[in-house]
């Protein structure tokens, strides 16, 4: 938010002359911004953590795996016990596997977050611009800059939604419809 950086702080507890109501706009973007920017930087590295920790877990449940099959020839194990050791490390990598599918979808949170606190940023700069602020045409190239932006389909869908008039709940609700009833991650 490079027109920002020139903003003084927020003086909606003690007006003067030089209030602004625009200002005070900007300022409560740019809070938003870094209160999202700030929450995914926490969240990746956690998530950043478990992924590595499960894909480790992953690998090693397969070498348990393998090298159980040399102790059941070794120790005469039973073939029941051999079943049990093999089912057990099999459950295990599926919940694994599961864990990781899931840590994708919070890289497409991260993904959708990222376009939110940029469109933020822009919008902060576009309306803190007085030269610019009353412009449709700036208006409409900062509506194509963030959908341009976008990367996955249902993000230009809510996009293409909002920005027709839809209603916000409705538009949400349908989309959340049509993602619970899909099974597959949508790659981006």
């Amino acid at each position: 938010m490079s027109n920002l950086k020139n903003l003084s702080s927020s003086t909606a507890n003690r007006p003067d002359l030089d209030w602004s109501q625009v200002k005070e706009v900007v300022l409560m973007l740019k809070l938003a911004a870094a209160q999202v920017e700030f929450s995914l930087k926490d969240g990746s590295n956690s998530v950043n953590t478990l992924t590595d920790s499960f894909t480790s877990m992953a690998g090693s449940i397969k070498a348990i795996e393998l090298s159980s099959a040399g102790l059941f020839e070794k120790y005469k194990v039973t073939e029941s016990d051999q079943e049990t050791v093999v089912d057990n490390c099999q459950q295990v990598a599926d919940k694994m596997q599961q864990a990781i599918v899931a840590f994708q979808f919070y890289d497409t949170l991260v993904q959708r977050m990222d376009h939110v606190v940029n469109s933020l940023s822009k919008l902060g700069d576009l309306v803190s611009d007085p030269a610019r602020l009353y412009s449709p045409h700036e208006w409409g190239a900062l509506q194509e800059v963030i959908r341009s932006r976008y990367t996955m389909e249902k993000e230009r869908e809510l996009f293409d939604a909002i920005l027709n008039g839809g209603d916000m709940i409705e538009v949400l609700e349908k989309m959340h419809q049509v993602a619970t009833s899909e099974d597959n991650i949508e790659l981006f």
